[in-house]
């Protein structure tokens, strides 16, 4: 019997596990049924002159809401419905030239698409900025309503999390998600509804821990401070920080204010640092990277940690945060997000401390206006305090995802998918009685 420890990335999630029921709806719901009316395409993204790889760069069919974006090695995979292959497909990567190629010109794999840097001049790189960064912060949050969709929408959602000890992964679940998001100018929630999920979990890895995130793609939703600012920055909260500014840099053509902020030094409790940056022009908050000041370990272990074994003490090393935001005909909304939880276990009478690392992420990969606010009946709604792993299925169709746009695995996760799948066909073919070629 393992004891179990259950990690949670927001402080307000509850505290005591609960009963978790899972609901895979084929009733009303904005995804389509699975088809083969699609074509894929793979590869990576590069900077045109180091090529270096470019990560999190964002691919976008022109005049759909059908995206995808590359993960931490550059790789991507783009699924194009047929209806789409003759249109044309546009690269966007903070700092560089936005780049638009025909998808007719693709190959199905191994394609590599090149990005050029902006080469800004020097007085455009530390152009004039308004004199006071906090009250440009306290803007671009305040005008959420003007600049973000601003109405009923449905948006498809590929979610990942992953948990290693050290660099073996032991958890990994998936899944594709529906989120009925309510306005960005409004106080209601988004409504969150599970589709589709797959799981693979190896406790053996974990010594006598059986490791466990609570809140799935809750964690990766609410960190985007647009629609939920009271988790990062409250107007009490703002006074907490000093705010200066960066060198600026450029989005899509646009202009972007670089703002650093940090806690001040005389802030006890453990709040965040990072980067925001906004567009010059219209005031909006394009992207966010922080993280959790985590100098006192008690008072950041008491934020994350729920459940422990007795004999061990448990920490965070690294709690990070990244948060995307996309355009379309002039209105922004929420493209991706990812959190990275690291953290040690020092186990009494131990000589060596365990590592273990999550990471969980998200991205929108399409949406449709929800004319008539359909949302799913409060059963059917997934909880935060849903633990994904408990609930999705095992890896045993490698075509599970049909025609459903997913982050690109990385390679050590698709070496781990592999293997269940090699796994899984070995076992069914000893249960029925035959050998495994």
């Amino acid at each position: 019997m393992y004891d179990t420890q259950i990690i949670s990335l927001r402080r307000n999630y509850i505290k005591i596990l609960v009963s978790i029921f899972l609901f895979i709806g084929i009733g009303t719901s904005f995804i389509s049924a699975q088809t083969d009316n699609f074509t894929e395409y793979t590869g990576e993204v590069l900077d045109a002159d180091s090529k270096k790889p470019l990560i999190f760069a964002t691919l976008s069919i022109v005049n759909t809401n059908v995206t995808s974006i590359t993960n931490s090695e550059c790789q991507f995979s783009l699924k194009v419905p047929n209806e789409f292959k003759s249109g044309n497909l546009t690269i966007g990567f903070l700092g560089y030239k936005t780049k638009e190629i025909a998808i007719s010109q693709l190959e199905k794999e191994n394609n590599t698409i090149f990005m050029e840097e902006f080469a800004m001049a020097l007085s455009e790189a530390s152009i004039d900025a308004p004199n006071n960064a906090r009250a440009l912060v306290m803007e671009t949050l305040n005008r959420k309503g003007n600049n973000y969709l601003n109405e009923n929408t449905v948006m498809t959602a590929f979610y990942r999390e992953t948990i290693k000890k050290r660099r073996t992964n032991v958890s990994l679940s998936e899944a594709v998600v529906n989120i009925y998001k309510a306005p960005y100018s409004s106080n209601k929630s988004d409504a969150l509804e599970l589709y589709k999920a797959r799981k693979s979990t190896n406790y053996t890895k974990l010594d006598t821990v059986a490791l466990k995130l609570q809140g799935g793609p809750f964690n990766t939703l609410l960190v985007y401070m647009v629609k939920y600012p009271d988790y990062i920055f409250t107007q009490e909260s703002l006074s907490y920080y000093d705010f200066s500014f960066d060198t600026s840099t450029r989005v899509n053509d646009q202009l972007i204010y670089v703002v650093d902020f940090k806690q001040k030094p005389e802030i006890i409790d453990p709040l965040y640092t990072g980067k925001l940056y906004i567009d010059a022009k219209n005031k909006i908050l394009t992207r966010a990277i922080y993280s959790l000041n985590i100098t006192d370990r008690r008072l950041a272990a008491q934020m994350f940690v729920r459940k422990k074994p007795k004999n061990a003490e448990v920490w965070p090393t690294e709690v990070s945060y990244r948060v995307d935001y996309r355009e379309k005909d002039g209105k922004w909304y929420y493209g991706y997000s990812n959190v990275l939880l690291e953290f040690k276990i020092n186990w009494d009478k131990r000589l060596f401390n365990s590592v273990y690392s999550m990471n969980c992420e998200m991205a929108i990969t399409d949406w449709e206006k929800n004319i008539d606010n359909i949302i799913p009946r409060t059963k059917n709604r997934m909880k935060s305090s849903i633990i994904l792993s408990d609930e999705a299925i095992g890896f045993s169709d490698p075509n599970f995802w049909g025609e459903y746009n997913i982050i690109e695995p990385e390679k050590s996760i698709e070496s781990a998918i592999k293997k269940i799948q090699r796994q899984l066909r070995r076992d069914k073919s000893n249960n029925e009685g035959t050998t495994t070629p």
